[in-house]
C-alpha cells in the first residue's frame, strides 16, 4: 500500500442523504473531503469521535450543542466526542475538510462508487 494517494481517485461513499465522503483511514483519524448538496441536511447525531473541519467553499448553517452559525469559505469548527450537532448546506451547498479521531470504523462498512469527478476546487 502506497504512502500517497489522489483524492479524484479514492471511490466516494454516501455518507448521509446528499453529502458524499471521499476518505482516508490513518491508524489514529480519519480524513475526509465531504461534498454536500444544495439545501441538503444532516440531521442531529453525535459519535465518539473529536471532530475538526474547515469549508473550502460554498456555505453552511451549523449547529454543534446550544450554538449556531452561518459558516462560510475558511471558517473552521470543532466538535467534541458526544456533541449534538447538525448542518443545513446553502443553496450552492459546500466542500469541507474534516478530521475525525479515532478513526470513523463505522464508515468502513458503507458502500463506494466508482471514483468520478467532483465539486472541490
Amino acid at each position: 500500500m502506497s504512502a500517497f494517494s489522489d483524492v479524484r481517485t479514492i471511490a466516494p461513499q454516501q455518507i448521509w442523504n446528499g453529502l458524499t465522503g471521499r476518505t482516508v483511514h490513518g491508524e489514529q483519524l480519519t480524513l475526509s473531503l465531504i461534498e454536500l448538496d444544495p439545501e441538503s441536511k444532516v440531521p442531529e447525531h453525535s459519535h465518539p469521535n473529536e471532530q475538526v473541519g474547515i469549508l473550502i467553499s460554498g456555505s453552511m448553517t451549523f449547529r454543534v450543542g446550544d450554538e449556531t452559525k452561518e459558516l462560510g469559505p475558511g471558517e473552521t469548527w470543532i466538535i467534541l466526542a458526544d456533541v449534538p450537532h447538525s448542518v443545513i448546506a446553502g443553496p450552492d451547498g459546500a466542500v469541507v475538510i474534516e478530521v475525525f479521531a479515532p478513526p470513523r470504523s463505522d464508515w468502513l462498512d458503507i458502500e463506494t462508487s466508482a471514483p468520478s469527478p467532483g465539486r472541490w476546487p
